[in-house]
């Protein structure tokens, strides 16, 4: 079991260590050509993997706060790639079953976060301080509006463009996060855990909002009139 565990350790940080590096590649490329998916695919299976040994080791340890973690984590990712299966509700892409399943999965385990981080129940919570709490808030937010997007889907036709982004976005967050937490020791342990949330979630919010203008510009723009982007 142990040397099954170190190999199962070892993947976990292969993964991580591709998926930190290959994000940037989709970022840079353009979106929606050949690279940009290539590597978008690459990131998505890589976090997966991630996300899945780290459930296996967080309950074989146990760390449960590190399993609920990587349960949050991925549901970005997961329900930013799921985003691209959802352009048009209005012709039937709608929300599948495996798309309310992992909401509700993360809805409770984001519950299950900001809970234990109140309580503190043993040593694991109480070093980590308020972060089980922050990412537990998060989580719920996330998980609340995709319901609330599944029940009444947004009239905006870009909806799915800015939720892919936000989701695949946010999940490269909690991927430097643990590089952050793994190497950045000279750091307090709570800004070791944050300070990517803290930094990357404006810088997030302005991209959405700058490709939000600039889809604004193009619909206003007269017919036959080229626009730049």
């Amino acid at each position: 079991m142990d040397t099954a565990m170190t190999t199962l350790r070892w993947l976990h940080i292969a993964a991580g260590t591709v998926a930190l590096f290959v994000a940037p590649g989709a970022m840079l490329t353009v979106k929606g050509g050949l690279a940009h998916r290539r590597w978008g695919k690459i990131y998505f299976w890589a976090m997966a993997l991630v996300a899945a040994s780290a459930i296996v080791l967080g309950l074989w340890r146990p760390n449960i706060f590190l399993a609920l973690l990587a349960l949050f984590s991925f549901y970005m990712a997961f329900s930013g790639y799921r985003s691209l299966f959802r352009k048009r509700p209005a012709q039937g892409e709608r929300p599948a079953g495996i798309d309310w399943g992992a909401a509700l999965v993360t809805l409770a385990a984001s519950a299950a976060l900001v809970v234990l981080g109140l309580v503190r129940p043993g040593p694991a919570w109480q070093r980590v301080g308020i972060v089980p709490v922050v990412f537990g808030v998060l989580g719920l937010v996330l998980a609340g509006l995709d319901l609330a997007k599944f029940v009444r889907p947004p009239e905006d036709r870009h909806a799915w463009w800015f939720a892919h982004m936000g989701g695949m976005l946010g999940s490269y967050i909690a991927t430097v996060s643990a590089f952050s937490v793994v190497n950045f020791t000279f750091l307090p342990t709570t800004v070791r855990w944050l300070w990517p949330t803290v930094i990357g979630t404006p810088l997030i919010t302005l991209w959405i909002v700058s490709y939000k203008v600039s889809f604004r510009r193009r619909a206003g723009a007269p017919a036959g009139v080229a626009t730049s982007r």
